[in-house]
């Protein structure tokens, strides 16, 4: 003990940290804070601490190698001492952090933390949720198995829906138009060394700001928050009805963050690890990636979402709703604080739990993927080939080998990823059909790569072909307004 108490003596007179650490731990806070419902904060920082760990851990055997990152993650699993374990810990650690990262916010937004002086402290917890978010998406992807490489296709497709800076920012994040090896090793250096700086920055910065602002009180019916006297208010409280955070309201958030360390360790023990599960093949265009469960809801609201919406939500929605939490600290600084008084905060709360929860419970599910055995078990109905050329009965063959109703319906049977084709040519021209066919778009592949120019054309001629008897093909409307204007202009030059 002695030893130990000259080590500390030495290192205090040199680094003078000892009183700034004593007056932290020690610092006041209101008694009604040293409550269950204001440990979750805590428990976010504990289990970002044990990500750290972990993640350390792990990448002493991963390779960031696009042809190896698959095999590096079956050694962990299959070979690695505890390799697994570590695995699991790491994935489960991300899914606890993510869930408690939520509940803590929500908490907050409920007590009214938020308002008057803590609005800094809002803005930079809403900034933690995002990078927390970032660094789920970005761990997904390190797995790097078919899940993670098609739904990083589905993030590039979303990134380069942004007008005008679209394709730049899809190449600043796969380094290159596709995704290949300097993909993996940019989400690498995201995922490590990016991403953890700003979180270990912005938690410093958070727990400064508790530190210098304290601890929001217990919110009571009819305590309103007015800037001219709601410091001295809380000052007054912590001087009359305070305790010291350490031991008094510590004790709550150690225990509990002691349980949830212990329900991580369940989860990994009896669960394991997530994936990988194949490795990415880029031919399989039959994958149907599903995301992480905190991305769930988005994957079944794009799903359900018509088409046509699909840009709107994906770049309005995100800007509207960061944009909301940014600054609802500063229209709504002040006033009542107690849920209570705040019934459009409180039933706002229930929608969004209640939407997301319901999103989720869908994405689970597959409403838009594929039907696997809809290529071999339904072929062409025999009537869409009745008096078609050789040139259109070719693109049916087309057709039916690039598996294309595993994700449209014909006949009414087939998959439900995409629009149904028996109308398709009153819909698109000819020309729009070879753009959608070789270049994608939305959740539809490039086949580019994958079709001859020969097939394209014998593709795209059956696909022309697929309209009622009673209404003709599209076509495009400047080629049609020539057409028309050409006889008018040679009847008004005759004498």
């Amino acid at each position: 003990m002695r030893l130990i108490k000259f080590l500390a003596e030495w290192f205090d007179c040199r680094l003078q940290l000892g009183q700034p650490i004593k007056e932290a731990i020690q610092h006041r806070v209101p008694r009604s804070t040293a409550s269950w419902a204001y440990v979750f904060g805590s428990a976010s920082l504990t289990v970002m601490i044990l990500q750290f760990v972990t993640g350390i851990c792990l990448a002493f055997v991963y390779i960031p190698s696009a042809g190896q990152a698959w095999s590096s993650l079956e050694v962990l699993n299959e070979e690695q001492s505890f390799g697994w374990f570590i695995r699991a810990l790491h994935g489960w650690g991300s899914n606890f952090m993510v869930a408690l990262v939520l509940i803590h916010m929500v908490q907050v937004f409920l007590f009214g933390a938020y308002k008057f002086p803590r609005e800094l402290t809002w803005i930079v917890g809403v900034f933690l949720l995002l990078m927390t978010l970032g660094m789920a998406f970005t761990g997904q992807v390190l797995r790097f198995d078919q899940d993670a490489y098609w739904g990083l296709g589905i993030g590039a497709s979303i990134m380069g829906r942004v007008p005008v800076i679209g394709a730049p920012l899809v190449h600043l994040m796969l380094g290159g138009p596709i995704i290949a090896g300097e993909t993996l090793s940019r989400f690498f250096a995201i995922h490590v060394f990016i991403v953890p700086g700003s979180l270990i920055a912005f938690v410093g910065l958070h727990l400064l700001m508790v530190l210098k602002l304290g601890v929001n009180e217990w919110p009571m019916p009819g305590r309103v928050v007015k800037r001219a006297t709601y410091l001295k208010e809380y000052r007054d409280l912590t001087h009359k009805d305070g305790v010291p955070f350490v031991p008094d309201a510590f004790r709550k958030d150690f225990v509990f963050s002691g349980l949830i360390i212990l329900a991580l360790m369940v989860c990994a023990a009896c669960f394991g690890p997530f994936g990988p599960k194949g490795q990415p093949d880029p031919t399989v265009v039959q994958a149907v990636p599903r995301p992480d469960y905190f991305f769930l809801w988005m994957y079944a609201a794009l799903a359900l979402l018509p088409p046509d919406m699909e840009t709107i939500l994906l770049l309005v929605g995100p800007v509207i709703g960061i944009g909301f939490l940014i600054a609802l600290p500063l229209i709504s600084g002040t006033g009542e604080k107690h849920w209570r008084r705040r019934p459009v905060a409180v039933l706002s709360v229930l929608l969004i739990i209640i939407s997301l929860a319901a999103l989720t419970q869908l994405g689970t599910y597959a409403p838009w993927s594929p039907m696997m055995n809809a290529w071999s078990s339904a072929p062409v109905p025999s009537k869409l080939l009745q008096g078609r050329s050789a040139l259109e009965r070719q693109g049916a063959l087309v057709f039916q080998a690039k598996q294309c109703r595993n994700c449209h319906a014909l006949g009414g049977e087939g998959g439900q990823r995409g629009p149904a084709l028996d109308t398709v040519a009153t819909r698109l021209t000819a020309d729009q059909l070879i753009r959608q066919v070789l270049q994608g778009r939305g959740n539809m592949p490039a086949y580019g790569k994958n079709l001859s120019p020969a097939e394209t054309t014998a593709l795209v001629a059956f696909l022309e072909s697929l309209h009622p008897s009673s209404q003709p093909p599209a076509r495009d409307a400047s080629l049609a307004s020539a057409d028309a204007a050409t006889p008018a202009r040679g009847a008004a030059g005759k004498p």
